[in-house]
């Protein structure tokens, strides 16, 4: 195994990409596969880690959060500074479903819904 790493679908992949590299600092590697039919698919690099985006396709049963209302998976991103980071991508338009705060696992953390539906939960060990 070389890599392993979510992809994320969404309506949008121009507004996600956007929003991921304000909210995260993001970086998008290569260019975008954008096949006739319209869709669009990239890949981020977030501090070094891989994170896919595409558009959802609901005939292959990948719709995105926004289309079915959930989403099954929360996304673990682990930073020096929670507060900051959680800050940043609210002010990207990501919405606080629980402030950062400490907890007893051992973590500063904190949860966000990004603007396309998914969780993301913004950790930082406890000092």
């Amino acid at each position: 195994m070389t890599d392993l790493y979510p992809f994320l679908a969404v309506r949008d992949v121009e507004g996600a990409v956007d929003f991921y590299t304000r909210a995260f600092g993001a970086v998008e590697e290569g260019e975008r596969f954008r096949p006739p039919d319209g869709s669009q698919i990239a890949v981020l690099t977030i501090n070094g880690h891989h994170v896919g985006v595409a558009t959802e396709a609901p005939e292959l049963q990948t719709s995105s959060p926004e289309t079915v209302g959930a989403t099954t998976v929360r996304i673990s991103l682990h930073v020096d500074d929670a507060d900051a980071v959680a800050q940043r991508a609210v002010a990207a338009g990501a919405v606080e479903r629980f402030p950062v705060r400490d907890q007893p696992y051992g973590l500063r953390q904190g949860r966000l819904i990004d603007p396309f539906g998914h969780h993301w939960l913004i950790s930082s060990p406890l000092q």
